[in-house]
């Protein structure tokens, strides 16, 4: 099995370069899973139902969010209706949508489980338990698991990999917008890397305008974000795994537009 998964898309830049180059990506690495982390795709915050749909539409087998899911009230209903789509689990249990889903491809069936981290984020539960919970729940339903770890201390996110290292196919963070340089299969066969990346302008500040976050350091004053578009580069990784549902390898895929 290969999965492709597709770091924070920001804003139109970062889903103008998913548009482009995952056309080229399929070709060459030829996935059984795409999946995507729409946390920002919508303006730099949150996600619509139009862009979910439109993703959906094109073939992305599932997207997952993070902190900002609740950002654009016409995806609360969307939550519900298409399984498809994940919010943290780890959210209220009354809340809208699901935290964890099960897609079906040709190769097999893959659940994607999506959890925040506590650490400078807030949530409901530990993401701990919460995972414990949702792959007992998951046992016998699917043949790989992907889990979307959206935390902001690299120290959670680590921990988390270690926590369900052999229990998940794969174990990627995102949130923070920088891929990082320790992508790699742990001793019990879970791909691993603290974050995967965004896809977004790289010449920016993890996708704003730089003049504009280094007024906001500057100044301590409020500032309004744009989202830039200059350099723009798509942050995937691409996974490997067998029948087993142990990975085999796990590597960085970083494209310029």
């Amino acid at each position: 099995m290969r999965l492709l998964f597709v770091g924070d898309v920001v804003g139109s830049p970062g889903r103008t370069a998913l548009r482009t180059l995952l056309p080229d990506l399929r070709e060459q690495h030829a996935p059984d899973f795409v999946v995507v982390n729409g946390e920002n795709a919508a303006g730099g915050l949150g996600l619509t139902k139009k862009i979910a749909s439109s993703w959906l539409a094109d073939g992305i087998d599932a997207i997952t969010l993070g902190n900002h899911v609740w950002k654009h009230h016409d995806l609360y209903a969307f939550l519900d209706e298409d399984r498809r789509i994940v919010r943290p689990g780890n959210y209220p249990k009354g809340n809208p949508g699901r935290g964890h889903t099960v897609v079906e491809g040709d190769s097999g069936r893959l659940a994607v489980v999506n959890l925040s981290g506590t650490i400078f984020l807030e949530a409901a539960r530990s993401p701990f338990p919460e995972a414990d919970a949702i792959l007992a729940e998951l046992r016998g339903q699917a043949d790989w698991v992907l889990v979307d770890f959206h935390a902001e201390a690299t120290s959670e996110k680590v921990a988390m990999g270690w926590h369900v290292d052999g229990r998940v196919t794969a174990c990627l963070g995102t949130h923070t917008h920088i891929p990082t340089a320790d992508a790699r299969v742990l001793p019990g066969g879970t791909a691993y890397i603290t974050d995967v990346g965004m896809t977004g302008a790289r010449d920016g500040v993890i996708g704003v305008k730089r003049e504009q976050a280094l007024q906001r350091f500057m100044t301590h004053m409020p500032v309004k974000f744009e989202t830039s578009d200059e350099n723009v580069w798509l942050n995937a990784v691409l996974v490997e795994a067998g029948e087993d549902g142990r990975a085999t390898s796990i590597e960085p895929v970083l494209m310029p537009v």
